[in-house]
Parts: C-alpha cells; sequence; structure tokens
C-alpha cells in the first residue's frame, strides 16, 4: 500500500452531503453527495453510513466509461441507459468506486464494524437519483462525472474523514 498523503485529503459531511477535497488546507473542489438514508453507523448490515477515519483501499473502473455499471466491484460489460428508462429503485454503481477502509480499531476497523468488509464506497450513482440528500444503502454516491473527477484527483491510501 502506498504511503498515506496527509497533505491531500478528502472529508466528507453528513449533514451537508458534502464531499470536500484539500490539498494543504485549502479545498480544491467540492462535490455534493447522497449519503445513506438510513443515518450514520458502524455495524454490518445496518445500511448506515460509517463515520470516523478512513482511507481510500482501491480505485476502481479506470478506463471504463462513464456510465459503466459495476457489480462486484467489476464493469458488468454494460452501460447504464442515457433514454431515461432506468430503475432508480435499484441501487446503481456507475463510472468509477473508491472503495473505503477504515483506520479506527473497534469503530470502522475490524470484527462487526469493518468498512472495507461492509462494501462501503465512493461510486457514481445516476445523475436522476437523490444527490444532496440522504439515499443511499450505506455509500457516498455521486454523480457519474464528479466521480470521475475526484477519482483522477485522489491516490490510494489518501485519507476520508466522515462526519
Amino acid at each position: 500500500m502506498k504511503k498515506v498523503n496527509v497533505t491531500r485529503r478528502i472529508f466528507v459531511d453528513l449533514k451537508e452531503q458534502s464531499l470536500k477535497l484539500f490539498f494543504q488546507e485549502d479545498i480544491v473542489r467540492e462535490f455534493e453527495i447522497s449519503t445513506s438514508k438510513f443515518g450514520p453507523g458502524q455495524e454490518k448490515g445496518s445500511f448506515k453510513t460509517p463515520t470516523g477515519h478512513h482511507i481510500i483501499r482501491a480505485k476502481i473502473g479506470a478506463g471504463a466509461p462513464s456510465n459503466a455499471i459495476f457489480k462486484g466491484r467489476r464493469w458488468i460489460g454494460d452501460t447504464y441507459p442515457q433514454d431515461g428508462k432506468e430503475n432508480l429503485e435499484e441501487d446503481y454503481i456507475l463510472a468509477r468506486i473508491l472503495w473505503l477502509s477504515g483506520l479506527e480499531r473497534g469503530i470502522n476497523r475490524l470484527g462487526n464494524v469493518d468498512t472495507m468488509q461492509r462494501y462501503i464506497y465512493i461510486h457514481g450513482s445516476p445523475d436522476k437519483t437523490f444527490i444532496g440528500q440522504p439515499s443511499s444503502i450505506g455509500c457516498i454516491r455521486m454523480r457519474p462525472s464528479d466521480v470521475m473527477e475526484l477519482f483522477d484527483l485522489i491516490e490510494v491510501g489518501d485519507r476520508v474523514q466522515i462526519v
């Protein structure tokens, strides 16, 4: 794993439904997001967004189309329909995946609270989903174009704080 870069970090604000990318102490980019409709929480099976300190464990999807559909962290070779006939009830994972891993033992790492084992990602979601308000089932959703931009600006090992 790469050395953690403390000068570049991501800050996720659950109340504001925002994700801020920092370089040093400066906000260089801010995105509207969607976190869990069940609120914050750590436990497996809770469908809640975990809080605390994390790192980007893996970046998945480089080179895939902006509307690529992922299942099991793999592009299935299909793309999300652009004709308005999508099923918004399904929790689509589109464009890119940033897989999170907790850093705080007993809070978001290991045991029944392990963020990585819960498959918590920052990922793309259809543009028509409820970005800007809690509506996910644990992950941090972004517009596909936004997650692709973030994907190119960060590295594996970068810190992510969720509050």
